[in-house]
């Protein structure tokens, strides 16, 4: 990673001699410069508000998006995919990242959290009203995201075998691919049960929720952000993550079913459900 260091210094330098070099034009011309963000499939909705409050106080960048399950995601970075900015619906998805020194040297920040939930369709709405009753009712289906592909996936498994469901419901598991997916599946009546964040079923109107997992019982759900290595355009990747940071954003968050993080107490229970 020396060379991306190297890399790192030399456009300071050059941003330095843009912005103090004697005898430099005006940036009355300047091309708008693009920042790529890869960003969660949960993020759309909230995207879709947000981003152009970016634009807008930044007109000099361009915003382009890749949604995709978080994990894919990360691979992708890893494998060197020019993306700015990453978004995963879970921290660790960051970490991972981090232990390979693929994030940039403090850019790492949690903007928020959320919930996992239990929902059911309001068109086919299943037989049960809370997480207790789904010991004692039996459901055909269940949609919960791919812990091979999905964030969600693996945080689901985490509360089922908490809560010792996943011998009872194992076999009713239909997989969705990302979160996306799984609503999909409830809504249309596919499961009656899906295992979603709640920023993902504050989105969609054809589901319900009946019931929140136990914070105890996974773990937390922080959404983190890092500008990582293959980033080209570092000035503005800085400027989103401060964006997303802002008071008005994390407002806007509120709407969309996200918490806001408190990092110190949640890297506390990281380690107690890991433990």
């Amino acid at each position: 990673m020396n060379n991306f260091y190297q890399r790192v210094s030399t456009l300071s330098l050059f941003l330095g001699i843009v912005v103090f070099g004697p005898g430099i034009a005006t940036d009355t011309y300047a091309q708008p410069e693009t920042v790529t963000i890869a960003a969660a499939n949960s993020l759309r909705d909230v995207f879709r508000k947000v981003l152009p409050l970016f634009e807008a106080q930044h007109p000099e960048v361009v915003v382009r998006v890749i949604y995709g399950p978080s994990q894919n995601l990360r691979k992708q970075i890893e494998e060197g995919a020019p993306v700015d900015v990453f978004l995963p619906s879970l921290l660790e998805e960051i970490d991972s990242l981090e232990k390979k020194s693929l994030v940039i040297q403090g850019t790492k920040r949690v903007y928020a959290g959320t919930s996992l939930v239990v929902i059911t369709g309001k068109t086919f709405p299943a037989p049960v009203g809370s997480l207790q009753e789904l010991r004692t009712v039996p459901v055909r289906r269940i949609a919960i995201g791919d812990p091979k592909t999905s964030s969600v996936g693996k945080v689901a498994i985490q509360f089922l075998k908490h809560a010792k469901l996943e011998p009872q419901l194992k076999s009713q598991y239909v997989f969705g691919q990302h979160s996306r997916a799984v609503l999909d599946l409830v809504a249309k009546g596919e499961a009656e049960i899906g295992i979603v964040y709640r920023t993902d079923a504050v989105a969609e109107s054809q589901v319900k929720i009946l019931d929140t997992a136990p914070e105890d019982s996974h773990t937390p759900v922080q959404y983190g952000v890092a500008a990582v290595w293959t980033a080209k355009n570092i000035s503005a990747a800085g400027d989103f993550i401060e964006f997303l940071l802002s008071a008005p954003v994390q407002e806007q968050l509120k709407q969309f079913g996200f918490d806001q993080a408190t990092p110190g107490a949640t890297l506390a229970k990281r380690r107690e459900v890991k433990s």
